[in-house]
């Protein structure tokens, strides 16, 4: 077992979320239960699945956590898109949100090349 909070990755996609959160407070209440709970849902699923993937003992698992943490973070990088192409998101904020969700995304896949390639 790992303890999450020492992973660099972690680190950033937990900075990633807080950052969601407090972006997607000035969305229109209309999108409280839509694109708002979808995107912080996706952004915070990155870093639980982080620290889950690292409560298990096997490299296999916690390999297939980041993996499912990867995908949590394309998903939000989409909503990002979404968020910005509808007017909710202003472009400078788009872009440091895209460039760290895009940075947690290299980090998680070179973290489970070298799991991989070391198992």
């Amino acid at each position: 077992m790992r303890n999450f909070r020492d992973l660099k990755v972690w680190e950033k996609a937990h900075q990633f979320t807080l950052d969601v959160y407090r972006q997607t407070q000035r969305f229109p209440n209309e999108e409280r239960f839509g694109l708002t709970i979808q995107l912080r849902k996706a952004a915070a699923s990155t870093p639980s699945n982080i620290a889950e993937g690292c409560g298990h003992s096997s490299e296999r698992e916690l390999t297939r956590f980041f993996s499912i943490a990867a995908g949590s973070a394309s998903e939000a990088e989409y909503q990002l898109l979404l968020a910005k192409d509808l007017g909710y998101l202003p472009q400078e904020a788009y872009r440091q949100l895209d460039g760290q969700v895009n940075e947690v995304k290299r980090m998680l896949n070179s973290f489970m090349q070298k799991l991989t390639a070391n198992g």
